[in-house]
């Protein structure tokens, strides 16, 4: 084992409290644009895309509703798979990014800010009916992704619990053939009859 020097553990450290810095303004940053931003990019893009149709705020609402939480929701359920700690991650995160629509449209909902308002006025207008949609179809994706999840689980634990009674039943009749086959050849009981 070679030992740090006390120069090379006091670059180490500083380096360390360097990266630590810059990963803490980066997080405000994106933060900051998380909040001002995104909120009224997010409506105008919904907006453009529903064009102040309610039909089709109702149709493109439950569109995202129900593939961007169905679709997460799946991603996320490999994560709880016996794998190592960084699939885990990954799967999660790929399940985060999958979910950013139904999240920025949560943002704008429950946002408190201006450009949350502001994004909340752009939807009223030029989205109707996408944001109560939008939520049917996430309740309406967690409800069958739960479900089918349910069903394997029930499906994993029917086929154990068979297997294990096609294994009692190979040997109590491994067992009845080992008895029938001592009889026979027990001299005793062959003079008894």
């Amino acid at each position: 084992m070679s030992k740090e020097t006390p120069v090379a553990a006091g670059r180490s450290w500083k380096s360390r409290l360097i990266v630590g810095l810059v990963i803490v303004v980066l997080l405000v940053l994106a933060y900051v644009v998380a909040v001002t931003f995104l909120p009224r990019w997010w409506a105008q893009r919904v907006g453009d895309l529903v064009d102040g149709r309610f039909g089709a705020g109702t149709a493109w609402g439950l569109f995202y509703g129900i593939v961007f939480t169905f679709v997460p929701l799946v991603i996320a359920r490999q994560a709880l798979r016996r794998v190592e700690w960084t699939t885990r991650v990954i799967f999660l995160t790929v399940a985060a990014a999958l979910a950013t629509p139904n999240l920025m449209t949560l943002g704008i909902v429950l946002g408190r800010g201006k450009a949350a308002h502001a994004g909340e006025r752009i939807l009223d207008v030029t989205a109707p009916a996408f944001r109560g949609a939008s939520l049917i179809g996430a309740i309406i994706a967690t409800i069958v992704a739960l479900g089918i999840f349910a069903l394997l689980a029930l499906g994993r634990q029917s086929r154990r619990e068979l297997k294990q009674l096609r294994e009692g039943q190979k040997q109590r009749d491994s067992e009845a053939r080992d008895r029938a086959e001592e009889g026979k050849e027990d001299p005793v009981k062959e003079e008894q009859n």
